[in-house]
């Protein structure tokens, strides 16, 4: 026996009046602006007309003076080694020519760039932390992500013991970072009284010194005087022989004179790769259009993040390896009457037996 079928749906007013199509959605305005394939003719175009209108003359001439390409070009384009002084305070007895290293009672044009680099710093870091909610917005939320990501980094890289450590090198890569970055924005580096702060020697030794300070300070700090003394001069390792003593000896005093090397290859490092990368752009962006310097400004920003990396992370390493003691293990013989170590054997048994008397 079979069942009906259901019946036919009851027809209803609302079920004959045909269905009222949706209105359709109305088409979204693109956003007008420069298309990108104009901007580079508009950039070379620029460029053209700004060495027409306002073309580079000689070193030390003026404006208007003829300049030959391509050896002018270049020169008017790269700046010297020693910063221009912004305010001297004794210009009796100011240096002339102005050597790479040297020391004068006067406001450099690195000096003064860094002060607003610093004060660029601290306003940044007074904007992102003021008002902070257990619920964060989009900038809080960025700020504590950067944050722990670098102490993450830090901690993988040095271990736990690195964590107390990360606000020295966080101080250090954001400052340099900075200081390499504001050689990029045109305003700094085109006028004789802003350049970047990292292009002198002068600074990056100053940057040098701290972080030797920081790191010397710290090991006797941690260790005592003589606990940090006694890695450069083991004069306990007399006790194995004199042979172990003065190859011990030996060596600790080699690691002393690479202590003070180590700021040396810091401060000369970064002033090379910034002051380098400075030239190579100034020699590029002389002898060509827009095309390559622009390739050249992401190469040289890219170099300049691996630069404040690599001198915020030696720094930090350098802190690690001070506080690291290097003293010998001590063996303690067994006690008359007493036992020697536990030895366990394969199965787990103990093997350890009594010393005779």
């Amino acid at each position: 026996m079979t069942s009906d079928p259901d019946p036919a749906p009851a027809m209803t007013k609302e079920s004959l009046e045909p269905a009222t199509p949706a209105p359709a959605a109305a088409p979204k305005k693109r956003a007008r602006g420069i298309p990108f394939k104009f901007l580079i003719p508009a950039v070379i175009a620029l460029d053209i007309l700004a060495v027409i209108l306002v073309p580079p003359f000689p070193e030390g001439g003026t404006a208007g003076q003829a300049c030959g390409f391509p050896s002018c070009f270049v020169q008017s384009a790269i700046e010297l080694p020693p910063p221009a002084i912004v305010f001297d305070f004794s210009p009796s007895t100011a240096p002339s020519p102005l050597p790479m290293l040297y020391f004068h009672p006067s406001i450099s044009s690195t000096i003064l760039t860094m002060w607003i680099v610093m004060a660029f710093i601290l306003l940044m870091a007074l904007v992102a932390t003021r008002r902070m909610k257990m619920v964060p917005g989009r900038l809080q939320n960025a700020v504590e992500w950067a944050y722990e990501f670098g102490r993450d980094f830090a901690v993988g890289i040095g271990g736990e013991g690195a964590g107390r450590y990360y606000p020295i090198f966080a101080a250090f890569f954001v400052l340099i970072l900075v200081s390499n970055w504001s050689g990029l924005v045109p305003p700094i580096g085109k006028i004789p009284q802003l350049r970047a702060p990292t292009s002198d020697v002068n600074i990056t030794i100053g940057l040098a010194l701290t972080s030797f300070v920081l790191f010397q300070g710290e090991g006797f700090r941690r260790l005592g005087v003589r606990g940090y003394l006694g890695k450069f001069f083991p004069i306990g390792e007399f006790r194995h022989g004199i042979g172990a003593g003065l190859l011990a000896l030996y060596v600790g005093i080699i690691e002393l004179f690479l202590e003070f090397v180590k700021p040396v290859t810091l401060a000369m490092r970064l002033f090379g790769n910034i002051y380098g990368g400075e030239v190579a752009l100034a020699v590029i962006s002389a002898l060509t259009l827009a095309v390559i310097p622009v390739a050249l400004y992401g190469l040289e920003a890219l170099l300049n993040l691996i630069q404040a990396l690599i001198f915020s992370v030696l720094t930090l390493m350098f802190i690690l390896i001070a506080i690291e003691g290097h003293e010998p293990e001590e063996h303690h013989p067994a006690a008359a009457g007493g036992t020697e170590p536990d030895h366990q054997a394969p199965g787990g048994a103990d093997q350890s037996q009594p010393v005779a008397a």
